[in-house]
């Protein structure tokens, strides 16, 4: 009997202590779940932070760029073109006009208005339209100071019975063929228009001579002459168009804006810039 009654004691104790020990199990595991779970929960809210975090500092948030304001475009560049038509072509009162062997003047005997004596050096006392006048006293001051020569007028204005009589002369002397290569008809000349002017050296060298054209003052006034409204009108190589043979002393004043036209483009003769037929010979 002592026996068995040490024995149910000792069971007691075991159960005890293994409710025990199960309790504290049972328990600690909640522990751990709990703490396990807390843990589960931090990282996920850290890293859908960081995530965030992350995302906002890659893509931010767009913004409105500014932009410049369109400017007005700038104005087109209008560059003026010479008007052929400012003045007439026909009219012998224009300084425009042209007069060749197949444009004779209308009248034939047409006589300027305005004719002046002009305060040069000359041959036989000149006379041209005001206008014209001023330009050659304007270059004959000109080619003085700037290159130091001196020119002078070996003809200018000629009437229609004056051109009579120097084209009968030229016929009588070379024969009307070389006559009409060097002396205008009469109704045909420049000179009749008051607009015209034989030009030579004071000195007389080469006067009324193609060699003129190889001299100090024919080189500067075919160099400078457009500077003052004049052209050279009879240049050699265009007798085919002109009618007439090389003139290097034969000057025709036009007006500065078309001899500067004619000089910038590289025209030479009033046909071909207003675009007329040729003049070879007489209609």
């Amino acid at each position: 009997m002592p026996a068995a009654s040490s024995r149910a004691p000792i069971s007691r104790a075991v159960r005890r202590r293994r409710t025990l020990v199960i309790a504290g199990a049972v328990a600690a595991l909640a522990v751990v779940s709990l703490v396990a779970g807390v843990v589960s929960a931090q990282p996920s809210a850290s890293v859908g932070q960081a995530t965030t975090t992350q995302t906002a500092t890659l893509a931010p948030e767009p913004t409105a760029t500014p932009r410049p304001s369109p400017s007005a475009s700038p104005e087109p560049v209008v560059v003026p073109t010479f008007d052929m038509a400012a003045r007439s072509i026909d009219d012998p009162a224009s300084i425009w006009v042209v007069s060749n062997k197949q444009r004779p003047l209308n009248p034939v005997d047409y006589e300027p208005a305005d004719l002046v004596e002009v305060p040069v050096a000359h041959t036989w006392s000149p006379l041209l339209r005001q206008e014209a006048s001023d330009a050659v006293v304007a270059m004959f001051d000109a080619a003085a100071t700037e290159a130091g020569l001196n020119l002078a007028s070996n003809s200018a204005y000629r009437s229609y019975s004056t051109q009579v009589e120097v084209y009968d002369q030229d016929v009588a002397a070379n024969g009307q063929a070389f006559a009409d290569t060097s002396t205008a008809r009469p109704g045909h000349s420049e000179h009749q228009t008051g607009l015209a002017i034989d030009i030579g050296a004071e000195s007389g060298s080469c006067s009324l001579g193609a060699c003129f054209g190889e001299t100090a003052e024919g080189q500067w006034l075919v160099a400078n002459a457009w500077r003052f409204g004049y052209l050279l009108r009879y240049p050699a190589d265009k007798t085919e168009i002109t009618g007439f043979s090389y003139e290097p002393w034969h000057f025709r004043y036009i007006g500065v804006d078309l001899a500067t036209e004619m000089h910038n483009t590289g025209v030479t003769t009033l046909e071909e810039f207003f675009g007329l037929p040729a003049a070879p010979d007489y209609s």
